[in-house]
C-alpha cells in the first residue's frame, strides 16, 4: 500500500533547492529537475527506438523513480562529495545500503517486491541502455539549469571549476540524440523541445495564493507521474498502461508552457471549450514542428481529454472513451489503455497535499482551505478498479487541525 511517508518523501523534493550557493534568477528544485530529467528520458528513449534499439520502458521509468528517491535521501551531501563517494566501490556500497535501509519502511508495502528491486538497482553497475538514457537525461537537465546559473554567476570565484565539472561528462555520453543536443543545441529541434518544456519550472502553482512551499508546474507533473505509476502497479495495470499513466501524468499539463496555468473555475466556466481549442492550436504550432509526427501524436493522446479513460487499438479502430473503469479484457498492451481518471485523482492529490503542507505550516489563506475541502469532498470516497484510492486523501485530512 502507498503510505503517507512515501508521498511526503516525493513531495519533499519541492523544498530541496538546487544551486543555493550561486545567484540564480529563479528557484530550481529537485522535484522540478527530476521532472525535466524524465521528460528528456522520454525524448532519448523514443529516439533510440527510432534507431531500432529496444527500450524497456518499465525498467526506465522504475529506474528514474529509484534514482529520484535515492537523490532525495542523500540531498544533504554536496554533489562533488556525493560523486566521490559513488566512485569508490566500498563507500558506494555503504551509502546505497544506508539509503535502502532509510526507505525500507516506505517501500516495503508496494507490490512486486519494490523495496528489493530498489536495493538491487543501486547495487548493480550494469550499463544497460535504460541506465545510459537516464544518465544522459540527468546530465542534460543539469546542463540546462546551469546555463541560467552561469549567466548570473559570471565572475564569481569558483564558477569556472563548476563549469568544467558540468562539462566533463560530455565525452562519456554516447547516445546520438543526446550528443546532438549537447554539441549543436541551436540547430537541434529536440533541444528546443526540451528547453521549452523546461520553462515549466518557472511557472508556479496556485500563483495568486500565498503558500509554502511553492511548487512549479514541472515539479507538479513529476509528482503526478510518480503517484500515477504507484497506483498503476497497485491495480495490476499491463505494461503499456503503466507507461501511458506515467507519461500521461508527466505531460498532462504540457499546454501550460504555452498558455500558463489557468485556474479550475475558469476552465469549468463557459470559456472551457475556447481554452481547449486555443491549447490545441498552440500545441500544433509550437510542439508539432519540433517532434516526429508519431511522438507528437502520443503527446496529444496525453494532453487532449487528459482526464478521460481511453483505449485505442492503433490501426485497428477509433479511440474509445470509457466513462467508468476500463474493462478488464482491455487491460492489454494492444489496446493502449490510459487511465485519465486515475491521473486526475493524482493531480488532485497533488493539490490536496500542496494545500495541506501550507496549512500545516501556518500559511492558510481561504483559497487553500476551500480548495482542500472541495477536493476532499469529491475524491475521498474514490475507488479505482477496487482499490480504495480515496484513502490517500484521508492520510492528510487532519493537517488543518
Amino acid at each position: 500500500m502507498i503510505t503517507r511517508a512515501l508521498l511526503e518523501r516525493v513531495f519533499s523534493a519541492a523544498s530541496i533547492e538546487r544551486w543555493n550557493d550561486c545567484p540564480h534568477p529563479a528557484v530550481f528544485t529537485e522535484l522540478g529537475k527530476q521532472g525535466h530529467k524524465m521528460v528528456i528520458a522520454w525524448v532519448l528513449g523514443c529516439h533510440e527506438e527510432n534507431q531500432g534499439h529496444a527500450v524497456d520502458w518499465l525498467t526506465l521509468i522504475e529506474g528514474g523513480i529509484f534514482e529520484f528517491l535515492h537523490r532525495v535521501v542523500v540531498t544533504d551531501i554536496r554533489p562533488p562529495v556525493f560523486h566521490k563517494l559513488m566512485r569508490n566501490r566500498d563507500t558506494r556500497e555503504e551509502l546505497n545500503d544506508w539509503v535502502s535501509r532509510n526507505l525500507e519502511s516506505e517501500l516495503a508495502g508496494l507490490p512486486g517486491l519494490f523495496a528489493r528491486r530498489f536495493r538491487e538497482y543501486h547495487h548493480s553497475q550494469v550499463a544497460t541502455l535504460e541506465r545510459r538514457i537516464l544518465q544522459a537525461a540527468h546530465y542534460l537537465a543539469t546542463k540546462w539549469e546551469f546555463g541560467f546559473i552561469l549567466h548570473w554567476s559570471a565572475g564569481m570565484y569558483g564558477i569556472e571549476q563548476t563549469q568544467q565539472e558540468i562539462e566533463s561528462p560530455i565525452e562519456t555520453i554516447d547516445l546520438v540524440a543526446a550528443r546532438e543536443m549537447l554539441l549543436a543545441p541551436k540547430s537541434s529541434k529536440l533541444w528546443r523541445f526540451v528547453s521549452l518544456v523546461g520553462q515549466l519550472t518557472f511557472q508556479k502553482r496556485w500563483a495568486q495564493t500565498p503558500r509554502i512551499p511553492q511548487t512549479s508546474v514541472l515539479g507538479h507533473l513529476l509528482f503526478v507521474a510518480v503517484t500515477a505509476y504507484l497506483l498503476s502497479i497497485e491495480i495490476g495495470a499491463c505494461p503499456r498502461r503503466v507507461y501511458n499513466n506515467f507519461f500521461g501524468g508527466l505531460f498532462h499539463d504540457l499546454p501550460e508552457v504555452l498558455t500558463r496555468d489557468i485556474v479550475s473555475p475558469v476552465k469549468a466556466s463557459g470559456l472551457g471549450e475556447l481554452i481547449h481549442h486555443y491549447e490545441r492550436e498552440a500545441m500544433e504550432s509550437r510542439f508539432a514542428p519540433l517532434l516526429p509526427q508519431p511522438w507528437y501524436e502520443e503527446l496529444c493522446y496525453y494532453t487532449e481529454e487528459e482526464f478521460t479513460n481511453k483505449t485505442w487499438r492503433k490501426g485497428r479502430g477509433t479511440l474509445q472513451r470509457h466513462k467508468g473503469d476500463i474493462p478488464k479484457e482491455m487491460n492489454q498492451d494492444e489496446y493502449n489503455p490510459i487511465d485519465g481518471q486515475l491521473i486526475e485523482l493524482c493531480d488532485k492529490l497533488a493539490a490536496y497535499i500542496e494545500a495541506s503542507a501550507s496549512i500545516r505550516l501556518g500559511i492558510r489563506p481561504q483559497a487553500l482551505e476551500d480548495g482542500k475541502r472541495g477536493i476532499y469532498e469529491r475524491f475521498s470516497s474514490a475507488i479505482l478498479y477496487g482499490y480504495p484510492a480515496g484513502r490517500l486523501f484521508d492520510l492528510f485530512n487532519n493537517d488543518s487541525d
